[in-house]
């Protein structure tokens, strides 16, 4: 029986487009001499931090069309373009409410703004919808620079911390396999 990792591999092989159905798409074949340059394809130890800090950076700060983005940050920056795109799925509808109170929570701390909550007096509240609504509305607006400035240095802490872990594992990995290696031929 393969193992999960085995198993996540084989489905990506399966799934993922591959160089010639790029090269085929009409859409990419004005930029296809540099979208699919090898580079930006190869795994290597540069290129994988890299595309994680990338992949970090698109997956927090843009709530839509992630991937796309992360794979146009990788251009210029050589980064591996599958692992920015995987990447991204570090946000997704379960960790992403989660995320943004942590963001929300560490710009308020830094801002040293504390929101209060909106309190309505009765006779404002009995109008209806349209006032809660407002309301909630004027909340989010006083609370923007807060989360503007929480969901910057969350996203900044994270990438970072994603580019070193993921060089900290391409070195450990790669000394796996020569202690490996050399285990094996005895020398």
């Amino acid at each position: 029986m393969p193992s999960p990792w085995q198993r996540l591999v084989a489905w990506g092989h399966r799934n993922l487009p591959t160089r010639e159905s790029m090269e085929a798409n009409r859409l990419l074949r004005p930029v296809a001499h540099r979208v699919l340059e090898p580079g930006l394809w190869r795994f290597t130890r540069r290129s994988v931090p890299r595309g994680v800090a990338l992949g970090v950076v698109a997956g927090f700060l843009f709530p839509v069309a992630q991937i796309a983005i992360a794979a146009l940050f990788a251009l210029p920056f050589r980064a591996n373009v599958p692992v920015a795109a995987l990447t991204t799925f570090i946000t997704n509808p379960l960790t992403t409410p989660f995320l943004w109170y942590v963001a929300y929570r560490i710009g308020a701390w830094l801002l040293h703004s504390e929101a209060a909550t909106i309190v309505q007096p009765a006779t404002e509240a009995a109008t209806g919808w349209l006032h809660r609504v407002t309301g909630a509305f004027q909340w989010l607006w006083a609370q923007g620079p807060s989360f503007a400035v929480g969901l910057i240095v969350l996203t900044s802490l994270c990438a970072v911390a994603g580019y070193g872990a993921s060089a900290l594992g391409w070195r450990l990995w790669i000394a796996r396999k020569w202690r490996f290696r050399h285990e094996k031929t005895g020398r």
